[in-house]
């Protein structure tokens, strides 16, 4: 197939574009960063931010493709209210847009679990679980109003939501976490009954997802992406830490202390202006606290099994970052 991947400089549209080149695919890779700044392999690419850009700025393909994959998203924990309406409704516009001058192929739009969440525990969500009207965090409100813009495509369509997904090249989920380890910021947080649990996705399982997803035009609606097999989150946690030769945290603080602080510090952040993110936010604490898993069901009969279970997406994960150090 002839696969149009937007986002392809980030991780998930990385892996993406890698896998569907080395599995025979044509790729066109769209990302923000110069080709030369980023891990994009075979295929041809070109840069572009699709938050700014105008029709006539899009790049003149080699072909028409069969299938895009919108995989461009700002999905980082916190930026301005601006900022994530312009990368995740702006930019979706622009690829709709788009779409409608290639003639309609298959659109694979990569949205979130995360237009699902409330605060505490949510257990055995599935894609037909409600959706707003009040969310976590402007990502999440955005990436619903992406789905709702994708809604009226008048292409074949399919939206995905894949949930915490980790692995090599990482830039979202674990650097923060191992980044606060270093500093020694990271405390066990204390006042659940239970070990909160959630599901999670590795990359390599995401992107075997994503490609079956635009190179099946009969599945239609909305597909929930996860390992399918939900884990202790602090568990997990300390075991990468433990791996990767860090001290265990001892210090503890209450979820509650943790979510009041997070707050505190997000509020201040936006009010001052800040450069960079403030070193916690209320949507990180409900990552680490809340637990949030997923029916697989759909996915399970449709795409079939993970092709990486967790255990090894963490070995992989870790022999990665001490590639790194």
């Amino acid at each position: 197939m002839r696969i149009l991947v937007t986002g392809a400089s980030g991780f998930v549209g990385g892996a993406l574009a890698a896998l569907a080149a080395a599995e025979g695919h044509e790729v066109f890779g769209i990302g923000r960063r110069p080709r030369e700044r980023t891990r994009f392999g075979p295929g041809e690419y070109a840069a572009v931010d699709l938050g700014r850009a105008r029709l006539s700025d899009l790049p003149e393909l080699p072909w028409r493709p069969d299938a895009v994959v919108h995989c461009a998203a700002r999905a980082t924990p916190y930026a301005t209210p601006k900022a994530f309406e312009r990368d995740n409704v702006t930019a979706t516009a622009t690829v709709l847009a788009w779409c409608e001058q290639l003639g309609l192929p298959r659109l694979v739009h990569v949205s979130s679990s995360s237009v699902l969440y409330r605060e505490g525990d949510q257990l055995d969500l599935t894609e037909d679980s409600p959706v707003g009207p009040t969310f976590v965090s402007d990502y999440a409100r955005t990436k619903a109003a992406s789905e709702r813009l994708v809604a009226d495509y008048r292409g074949s369509l399919v939206i995905a939501r894949p949930r915490a997904v980790f692995g090599p090249e990482d830039t979202v989920l674990f650097p923060r976490i191992l980044a606060a380890a270093r500093a020694g910021r990271i405390p066990r947080l204390t006042g659940r009954a239970t070990p909160a649990v959630g599901d999670l996705v590795y990359i390599d399982t995401l992107a075997h997802y994503l490609l079956a997803l635009a190179c099946r035009p009969e599945l239609s609606g909305i597909y929930h992406l996860t390992n399918a097999e939900p884990v202790e989150i602090e568990r997990l946690l300390l075991e990468v830490l433990e791996r990767l030769g860090y001290d265990a945290p001892t210090r503890e603080v209450s979820v509650r202390t943790a979510l009041r602080a997070a707050t505190v510090l997000e509020r201040t952040w936006r009010l001052l202006h800040l450069p960079g993110e403030p070193p916690i936010t209320p949507y990180g604490v409900g990552v680490l606290t809340s637990s949030k898993t997923f029916v697989p069901d759909r996915m399970l009969r449709d795409l079939g099994p993970p092709p990486v279970s967790i255990a090894e997406g963490v070995e992989r994960f870790v022999a990665w970052q001490r590639m790194q150090a």
